[in-house]
């Protein structure tokens, strides 16, 4: 599922949903629109649930378009921007806040078909590089290179990341099939990211600043996937 949000003027609104609409017809994938009148709202919308990709005008009531998106990368640092202006001047300020591509007004159709297609590639792309967990009925997203490690706990799984720790239910076998090649199972209890792993021992690994078990069934594994790292770094 895309989300898609686009603050919108309140004269804008009804020329142009039918249009936004349209494009999510055909590009064929499942998506939700939602729209704000001011970059305020959207700020507060998007607290309670997150977007993917955003359409943003520059000139808005209130916060304009370049100061929402400084806001907006503290609380939606992927979200992908796409903003829509009729001042080419701001293009250098969105470099700022990592913007991915523009629209100048007054803009055509098949420029929008264009672009929200790239959005979607963009958007998905960075999916992958992401594992979503569900926690308390909603859906949370961890980097993968910001996850050390995962330790099983009967059915609870923590998520030991860079940045702290997340529980959730979950069969570590099942995570290890989800996960890409640089995560490997160490032990019954762990599964590490390999890119976090800075030596290795008969019985032990150190993943970040932790030593974390290697049972004997994983010691063999482990160091042939170490070696190939190392290989390759």
């Amino acid at each position: 599922m895309i989300s898609a949000f686009r603050p919108v003027r309140q004269e804008e609104r009804r020329c142009h949903r039918s249009n936004y609409h349209s494009q999510k017809e055909l590009q064929g994938i499942p998506c939700r629109i939602r729209e704000f009148d001011s970059g305020n709202a959207l700020l507060e919308g998007l607290e309670e649930e997150d977007g993917d990709i955003l359409f943003l005008d520059i000139k808005m009531k209130g916060l304009n378009g370049i100061d929402t998106a400084t806001q907006l990368r503290k609380i939606s640092p992927h979200i992908v921007i796409i903003f829509i202006t009729a001042y080419p001047d701001f293009v250098f300020q969105g470099y700022e806040v990592r913007a991915f591509r523009y629209i100048l007004k007054p803009y055509r159709e098949d420029k929008i078909r264009e672009i929200l297609g790239l959005a979607v590639e963009e958007s998905r792309r960075m999916e992958e590089q992401f594992y979503y967990i569900k926690q308390k009925g909603q859906l949370l997203r961890l980097p993968l290179k910001e996850i050390l490690y995962f330790k099983s706990d009967r059915k609870k799984v923590t998520a030991v990341t860079v940045k702290g720790q997340e529980v959730f239910y979950a069969r570590l076998s099942d995570i290890e099939a989800e996960l890409p090649t640089g995560f490997i199972r160490i032990h019954n209890r762990y599964l590490v990211n390999l890119s976090h792993v800075s030596r290795i021992g008969n019985t032990f690994c150190l993943c970040g600043e932790e030593q974390l078990p290697v049972s004997r069934a994983c010691r063999q594994k482990l160091a042939a996937a170490f070696a190939r790292k190392l290989l390759h770094s």
